[in-house]
């Protein structure tokens, strides 16, 4: 692709950048679709973080900013105008500056997850779902499950203050949901998401006892590489159906798309565009 003085930039802000796929996703798409318009990535530690984002939106040719770990939860805190989303998970991943320079965030992780269960066959009106990591990407995936109509959520954390604060403002908009914390059981769970960094590594150990998850349970993930982790490998070995973290970026693409003010696509043109 040509990048000329009048493209737009989008920042893909997160440390570190080795496993960034959204480059090879939204640039392709950009080129063959006449878009001028690049995703840059940019490797951000925690510390610099607040001062990286204003700077970013000085520029005159930004359209906006993917906010990915460890920065979403910060983002959230930054922000002049939030969506729901954003209230609820406290956490973003999406931002622009507004024609007066305010900056608007959104969060997409939980819905471009639900989307790709859904699109799959998962019910998830009245099910009762477990939920690894309260950060940034599990409190997106909490939230977008409870709009979704699930009966239940089990949310653990490492922290256990974070998957507190989480419950806490999961029930204050859905006071009908069921939200327990502190346990990590997946026995009796119909969907189990990993939403930790926890199968980037070969030597990680599993966020769950895999012997405990039942057949007929979906797993998802949210890491992107490898693709198929540890967990998604023993949970297909038990019969399970699973979902990889890939497909949650592919889903939530369109909907950002659309918040920057690009002409939208769908999941499936843009997978073919990444798998050649």
């Amino acid at each position: 692709m040509t990048i000329r003085g009048t493209t737009a930039l989008i920042a893909h802000i997160g440390f570190p950048t080795h496993g960034f796929k959204s480059p090879l996703v939204y640039n392709p798409y950009f080129e063959q679709a006449g878009i001028d318009a690049v995703v840059v990535p940019m490797g951000c530690r925690a510390e610099h973080f607040p001062a990286v984002l204003a700077a970013v939106f000085t520029l005159t040719n930004i359209r906006g900013a993917l906010v990915t770990m460890p920065h979403k939860m910060a983002a959230a805190a930054l922000l002049n105008e939030a969506s729901a989303a954003v209230r609820i998970a406290g956490s973003c991943n999406a931002v622009r500056r507004l024609e007066d320079g305010r900056l608007h965030g959104d969060l997409f992780d939980g819905e471009g997850f639900v989307r790709a269960l859904q699109r799959k066959g998962c019910r998830l009106a009245g099910a009762r779902a477990l939920v690894i990591g309260a950060g940034g990407v599990g409190s997106a995936i909490a939230a977008s499950l409870a709009a979704a109509g699930t009966r239940a959520i089990a949310l653990f954390d490492i922290r256990p203050e974070r998957a507190r604060e989480l419950a806490h403002r999961l029930q204050s908009f859905f006071p009908n949901l069921e939200v327990t914390t502190d346990a990590n059981d997946p026995a009796g769970r119909d969907i189990v998401v990993n939403a930790t960094p926890l199968g980037a590594h070969e030597d990680d150990p599993p966020p769950v006892d895999v012997e405990r998850i039942e057949p007929r349970t979906w797993v998802g993930e949210v890491v992107m590489t490898p693709e198929v982790t540890p967990l998604l490998n023993a949970a297909k070995a038990r019969g399970c159906r699973v979902q990889a973290g890939a497909d949650m970026l592919f889903e939530q693409i369109p909907a950002y798309l659309e918040f920057f003010g690009f002409p939208s696509t769908t999941p499936e043109h843009l997978r073919q565009i990444f798998e050649g």
